[in-house]
């Protein structure tokens, strides 16, 4: 089965080209043309000018794009091009409700849909081991194992439709609880003039440790935040989670916490900065006035 591979950003682009390397991907589109043409360039492949033609000569769609309306939108272009049979992977953050809403579009053109966020950042996409949390029928899941773990080394089917998506949705929660601790934690020990190098080295195997204070507290320790999982997306993803708890008539205190941080590093000009950048407010209820870093 050939792939095309629908929005190239920073987790995009190196899945689509390690589906590229896999001899699976036939082409790709994206918003801006420059990121598809450099892509096709690099593995040849086609960079196709229009979604729906890419749709046309692919047995798997694979979209990865940023928000509920972008995966709507692709979803209304490509359906009527789709081949019957054909399968649409959406590796997006979204809503459940919106995976179910795709998937009613795209059975409506003969297709099945898989709902199937990832999680890893942008280190797993570069090296296939993202984890990856499936929604939608069990046999279009089998029939689109093979793409999926050219993206993952940890692939499962969680259930129906918008099954991934919650997956997903718990995950995100986990995380606001957990840069949230790291950001707090780094503060003290920053505060308490330790050498922030060998507190992660020694901490990074006890038993509070975690994928984020192993690949973040760096940050933190350095005062730079270069993109990983930016502020602004992070801050979309609990929104949404916010909307699913609500229907369930619940409250989540970290979840509010969070949003109120990334608001206000939003609103100082840091919402394309990794979620690391959260200890430049963490630093502050000691007393700090700068960014972060070892003093």
């Amino acid at each position: 089965m050939k792939a095309g591979f629908i929005g190239l950003g920073a987790m995009g682009r190196p899945m689509a080209a390690n589906l590229a390397h896999a001899g699976m991907l036939k082409g790709c589109w994206n918003r801006s043309d420059g990121p598809a043409q450099a892509l096709a360039a690099e593995t040849n492949i086609t960079a196709y000018a229009d979604p729906a033609a890419l749709a046309a000569d692919c047995d798997i769609v694979v979209i990865c794009v940023s928000a509920d309306a972008d995966v709507l939108g692709v979803i209304r272009r490509i359906a009527p091009s789709l081949r019957p049979g054909s399968i649409v992977i959406d590796c997006s953050t979204v809503s459940a409700a919106t995976a179910r809403e795709a998937a009613t579009a795209v059975a409506a053109a003969g297709g099945s849909f898989l709902d199937c966020p990832v999680s890893g950042g942008v280190e797993g996409a570069r090296k296939a081991t993202l984890a990856v949390m499936c929604g939608g029928e069990a046999a279009a899941f089998e029939r689109a194992r093979p793409v999926l773990e050219a993206l993952g080394s940890k692939v499962v089917h969680i259930g129906p439709t918008g099954s991934g998506q919650a997956t997903k949705a718990t995950n995100q929660i986990m995380c606001a609880g957990i840069i949230q601790a790291i950001g707090e934690a780094m503060a003290f020990a920053r505060a308490e003039g330790l050498p922030l190098d060998k507190v992660i080295e020694t901490l990074g195997q006890g038993a509070g440790s975690s994928w984020y204070f192993v690949h973040r507290a760096p940050y933190m320790a350095r005062g730079e935040y270069p993109a990983g999982f930016r502020v602004r997306l992070h801050e979309k993803d609990l929104r949404i989670c916010r909307d699913m708890a609500g229907r369930h008539g619940a409250h989540m205190p970290v979840v509010e916490t969070t949003l109120m941080h990334y608001r206000k590093l939003i609103e100082q000009g840091y919402g394309d900065e990794d979620i690391s950048a959260i200890f430049r407010l963490k630093s502050a209820l000691f007393g700090s006035g700068d960014d972060g870093g070892e003093r």
